[in-house]
């Protein structure tokens, strides 16, 4: 066979895999527990994991992380409307752009290899546009990061104003385990499966958790067969880029926002 008819074939043939349909999956809340952070870290596919600065585990898990091959974020905590504490090295509504800018360096410090951020809790601060300016103003002017709005508000304006400041961003699709229950996780997770098959990509956010992993344990591998990739979400978002006649995925309805972590 020509040379050059085989590289049409193999070309053809890869670019039909990167159009195929493909969901990004980001773990939160690394870095809390060590026994179920390395558990998450050995699901099959490429997951993508997201790590709180300033918790115990994870320097550790940064490590071991990052000799998997595994893509890592910063999983960066913001106020919540419950007036709770967003947790150590948290963005609040008190902040100056100075002390935003202190946090992000801090953060992305603390999370060694990070290539994105997405919010932990947030449900406040991601509602206004002048914090939310400094914050991607900030992450793109680093040049190499890209950021995920976690929508654990239906107010919030982090992913377009990210967007406005021509950082690489997008949006949570389908939080997978609001309910721990195995049947409920499986159940949000055809949820995911379903909008990635509809609009071509779809991203995901789960947790450590005990039953989280067990159904995604026995559900990641079946997904090829089902002709739905898996990919970092960094590869997401550059699909996303790519094709931007792709339809705009929707966020899910309020009562499937993060309820737990406001």
């Amino acid at each position: 066979m020509p040379c050059l008819l085989v590289a049409l074939i193999l070309w053809a043939g890869s670019v039909q895999a990167d159009q195929a349909p493909a969901i990004g999956l980001i773990i939160d809340d690394m870095g809390y527990d060590l026994a179920r952070g390395r558990q998450a870290l050995r699901l099959p596919g490429a997951v993508t994991y997201a790590f709180l600065p300033r918790v115990p585990h994870t320097p550790a898990l940064t490590r071991e992380a990052a000799a998997l091959g595994r893509e890592i974020m910063l999983h960066l905590p913001m106020q919540a409307v419950d007036g709770g504490p967003p947790g150590p090295g948290g963005l609040t509504l008190h902040m100056t752009e100075q002390d935003i800018g202190r946090a992000v360096a801090d953060g992305l410090a603390a999370v060694p290899g990070a290539v994105g951020v997405n919010n932990h809790m947030g449900s406040l601060l991601t509602r206004y546009p002048g914090p939310m300016g400094w914050l991607m103003s900030d992450l793109a002017a680093r040049g190499d990061l890209y950021f995920v709005d976690s929508r654990t508000s239906d107010l919030t304006v982090a992913e377009q104003t990210a967007a406005a400041h021509g950082l690489p961003a997008a949006r949570r699709d389908v939080f997978l385990d609001n309910d721990p229950d195995e049947s409920q996780i499986a159940a949000q997770l055809e949820l995911l499966v379903a909008v990635a098959l509809r609009n071509g990509n779809a991203i995901g956010i789960a947790h450590p958790y005990p039953e989280t992993l067990a159904v995604l344990r026995r559900a990641l591998p079946d997904l090829a067969r089902r002709g739905v990739g898996l990919l970092p979400v960094s590869r997401i978002i550059e699909r996303q880029r790519r094709s931007p006649l792709w339809p705009v995925s929707s966020s899910p309805s309020p009562q499937v926002v993060k309820s737990s972590k406001p």
